[in-house]
């Protein structure tokens, strides 16, 4: 299966794939948590979201408790933390696993895109990222450390942005 047939199924319980979701843009992928000291991640990922956007990029924000409980809400509560803290507009998915044996198939394909250094495929922690282009493929990963805001992923991100944006 590709990337793009996989199964999203958002915060609001709607199903769709994720070649749907994305829609022809270029996607970047991020799990999320909201008690991590990552969280304020949220604020330049809004900002990338409202500065690309209109030129075909998606932010998809997927909520995780895996790493140390940091993501402990329902899918309600997420939002409502996401909207009134950090102003968010993008789309959150339902709560998703990113590891191990009940890992959510859209991480199953994210992850084989290897990491730059030695932690291998595994997702390491909350507010990784992963950018996929407008043909669903995964052409950069970058670790929590990186932030929204840094030259290289947003580089990245302009490189991958489609010549025409699809219409909504």
């Amino acid at each position: 299966m590709s990337l793009h047939e996989t199964v999203v199924t958002l915060n609001d319980g709607t199903a769709t794939t994720f070649g749907d979701l994305a829609a022809g843009r270029a996607a970047l992928v991020v799990n999320v948590a909201s008690k991590c000291g990552f969280t304020r991640q949220y604020d330049g990922l809004e900002a990338l979201y409202e500065e690309f956007e209109h030129r075909g990029l998606l932010v998809l924000g997927v909520p995780c408790n895996q790493f140390a409980g940091q993501e402990p809400g329902t899918d309600a509560e997420i939002e409502e933390f996401c909207r009134l803290n950090f102003g968010v507009t993008f789309p959150l998915t339902a709560k998703a696993d990113v590891l191990g044996t009940k890992q959510h198939p859209l991480y199953a394909a994210l992850t084989q895109f290897p990491a730059d250094d030695d932690l291998g495929h595994k997702v390491k922690w909350n507010f990784e990222k992963f950018l996929v282009n407008p043909d669903g493929e995964v052409v950069g990963r970058f670790r929590s450390a990186v932030e929204p805001e840094a030259e290289e992923l947003r580089t990245a991100i302009e490189s991958v942005l489609p010549a025409r944006v699809p219409a909504p």
